[in-house]
């Protein structure tokens, strides 16, 4: 069979066999390509022709460049092939490649132009079986979806300040020690309860399952946390496990427990934290979902006694004013009493005054008529007179003595209510006034032991010596 140079690359004539336009005519002379641009068609055929595969295998001869490329090959019974996965995304895959290990690659048959080799450009790496785990994973997670099992209806509110935290993992976990000092550092005086259970292995599913199902039947605590460190999606399995999933429902739908799920790096996702009533990225950022910051708290509860002492102090100040003034305004029962006697004793010599003037006016109105009837008037006029003067004299001494009672009386009326206000008073009730040097004695701390004290009573005066000193008992 007969091939023309000139036709393109891989391309075959369409008819071999048929003769030449002219038997006679001379051939154009080959087209000469060089070795990159056979590599280069070759190339864009392959890129052109075949899509992103995924294609498994074994390992060997694995080398992690000063670059960060990995070069490696891929390999069965019969075959192997060069690969190659650049830095950035072999800075993507969650374990190191290593010689004899079983992987799964999805990549792009390409050529190597340089060197005229067959490879393939790697893009994603996971190790040989997990295919079928994420398969099973979005199976699972599209049941439950329409299930209606991540709805967000569904999903509970954290406590604000929950009263115990329980905790599902491995006592082996990092996570768990992650867990537990944040939780101290955070919330030191709320219980934490663990509830221990492997995470990883073909038992864990039905163990997680089974601490679920305690925390439900003991309901002694008010937010779970269900967490554990990072791994592959192989080594998250128990977590997107059915039977997990349904015991998280459960418990949600029997008792008032918030889930909050910490499974794996922020980059990983399970069935659990999608069925979890919130998710964290990592475990500890769980703990840090769960309890209320006590340097936070402490902060709240300076600013609050801050502000309460303040209120306080300004009521206190509002009020020590208003006792000011009405100290100022309050005179002594001993100041008044002396104020209300001067003031009696002033409405006595105004009526005393009163009455003598009204008197003498009197007696000189009478000696008057008297010298000027005494000569020119008959004596039955004389007797008449004397009779209206007896009579009018009767009269004035009647209005001084009404006067002078109503004096009296109002005098009496002043007296009882300075007798109210009198010291004496209280004395009568039971109460007593202790004197040293004089003055009367308002607070102990000014009295020393062996102090000479006067205590006035109702009824007399008590010598006595101060033999010891407590102060006033503390106001509550």
């Amino acid at each position: 069979m007969e091939f023309d140079d000139s036709m393109p690359l891989f391309q075959r004539r369409a008819a071999a066999s048929a003769p030449s336009a002219s038997a006679g005519s001379t051939r154009e002379p080959a087209k000469v390509i060089a070795v990159s641009e056979l590599n280069r068609r070759v190339k864009n055929m392959l890129e052109a022709n075949l899509e992103l595969l995924w294609v498994s295998g074994e390992l060997s001869n694995v080398m992690r460049a000063a670059s960060g490329h990995w070069y490696f090959s891929l390999k069965d019974e019969s075959a192997q092939v060069r690969c190659v996965m650049f830095r950035g995304r072999a800075s993507q895959v969650s374990f190191t490649p290593e010689n004899g290990m079983q992987v799964e690659v999805r990549a792009l048959p390409s050529l190597y132009e340089a060197r005229g080799e067959f490879q393939l450009g790697v893009e994603n790496m996971r190790r040989a079986g997990l295919g079928a785990l994420f398969e099973a994973f979005e199976r699972l997670k599209a049941k439950l979806t329409r299930e209606g099992l991540f709805e967000t209806t569904r999903k509970k509110s954290l406590s604000t300040f929950p009263r115990a935290i329980g905790v599902v993992t491995s006592l082996k976990a990092a996570a768990l020690r992650d867990v537990l000092t944040t939780l101290a550092r955070r919330a030191p005086m709320i219980p934490v309860i663990i509830y221990p259970t492997s995470v990883q292995g073909a038992l864990a599913p039905a163990e997680i399952t089974a601490a679920i199902n305690a925390v439900r039947a003991r309901a002694e605590i008010d937010t779970l946390i269900i967490c554990r460190g990072g791994g592959s999606i192989e080594d998250l399995s128990a977590f997107n496990d059915e039977s997990v999933a349904r015991a998280i429902v459960r418990l949600q739908d029997d008792t008032p427990i918030a889930v909050v799920s910490g499974v794996g790096h922020e980059t990983d996702f399970t069935i659990c934290d999608f069925v979890a009533d919130q998710r964290a990225p990592t475990p500890t950022a769980a703990a840090e979902l769960v309890s209320p910051n006590r340097a936070d708290l402490l902060d709240a509860v300076a600013a609050g006694k801050y502000e309460l002492t303040r209120v306080m102090q300004r009521a206190i100040d509002t009020m020590q004013q208003r006792l000011d003034r009405a100290a100022h305004a309050l005179i002594s029962p001993h100041q008044r009493l002396t104020r209300e006697r001067d003031r009696l004793a002033l409405l006595r010599a105004r009526s005393r005054h009163a009455l003598i003037q009204q008197y003498g006016d009197a007696a000189h109105r009478l000696a008057m008529l008297q010298q000027k009837h005494s000569s020119n008037r008959p004596e039955e006029l004389r007797i008449r007179l004397l009779e209206r003067l007896a009579m009018h004299s009767a009269g004035l001494k009647r209005a001084l003595l009404n006067n002078l009672a109503q004096h009296q009386n109002a005098l009496l009326a002043r007296k009882s209510s300075l007798a109210l206000l009198s010291p004496l008073q209280v004395l009568e009730r039971g109460y007593s006034i202790v004197q040293h040097d004089g003055k009367v004695v308002r607070d102990v701390a000014s009295l020393n032991p062996g102090a000479a004290i006067s205590i006035r009573v109702a009824q007399g005066t008590i010598e006595a010596d101060v033999t010891s000193t407590r102060g006033a008992p503390e106001r509550r």
